[in-house]
């Protein structure tokens, strides 16, 4: 790969594929970009995001700042490194003979890494992290879409659809995910129950009588409908397909 090639790509980005391991000579260096990238996992895990910075990352391996700065060159380095050890390799095991059953196994694997490291919804996203573990993630899920009869594209787009639905559920769930919320008789439902006119919001009130409104399991049912939901819509566009 020539310099022009190399400057495509952050010091980070490039240690993270073993680049510039590969054009480095001398002595082992005691720290690599995969330990920074699991310190700041554990950092932002304990403390929130909010609390990362290169210094306390440094701390925590036992190095001063400056030398972080051999690995990357910036906290935008530092945040890919650390989604890279977040999501881990993309799931192994499951389903893999049918696209759905496949497809639901890694929406489910990507809903427990959001869930163990719920800091990831706040990183902003200006393009799609381009590290060795999320290209894996995604080969995983167009693999499970290849025989569907689907183009290039409408797998690109039928994954990212099930990332935005699994990442939106999470974030909304973690968003309820309050002690107001978890007061029992002095949560939501009851709280609604004390204002709400059946006259004025007769359906609303049809939900809140049928208990609809009172979630006691954590928000699973409504990721399986939700899901599901999401995954009709994709078999009906590769039903379409498969017919011509």
């Amino acid at each position: 790969m020539d310099g022009t090639q190399d400057d495509l790509l952050p010091r980070g980005m490039a240690l993270l594929w073993g680049i510039d391991e590969r054009q480095r000579r001398g002595p082992r260096p005691a720290l690599t970009i995969h330990d920074i990238g699991a310190a700041a996992v554990r950092i932002a895990d304990e403390e929130g995001l909010a609390a990362l910075s290169m210094s306390k990352v440094a701390t925590a391996l036992g190095f001063t700042t400056m030398s972080l700065y051999r690995y990357v060159d910036s906290k935008d380095d530092l945040v890919l490194a650390m989604l890279n050890e977040a999501y881990g390799a993309p799931p192994a095991g499951g389903p893999r003979t049918q696209w759905r059953p496949w497809l639901i196994h890694w929406c489910e694997a990507n809903r427990a890494a959001l869930v163990r490291h719920p800091w990831i919804l706040q990183i902003p996203i200006g393009e799609p992290p381009l590290t060795p573990n999320l290209t894996g993630w995604l080969e995983e899920g167009l693999t499970a879409l290849h025989s569907t009869g689907l183009s290039e594209q409408e797998k690109l787009s039928s994954l990212l659809l099930a990332e935005v639905y699994v990442r939106g559920q999470v974030q909304l769930m973690g968003a309820f995910d309050t002690p107001a919320a978890k007061q029992g008789e002095f949560g939501y439902a009851a709280r609604t129950r004390r204002v709400l006119d059946p006259d004025r919001f007769p359906h609303l009130a049809t939900a809140l009588a049928s208990g609809a409104l009172e979630d006691d399991d954590g928000g699973e049912d409504e990721f399986r409908f939700g899901l599901e939901a999401v995954l009709a819509g994709i078999d009906r566009l590769i039903e379409k397909r498969v017919a011509g």
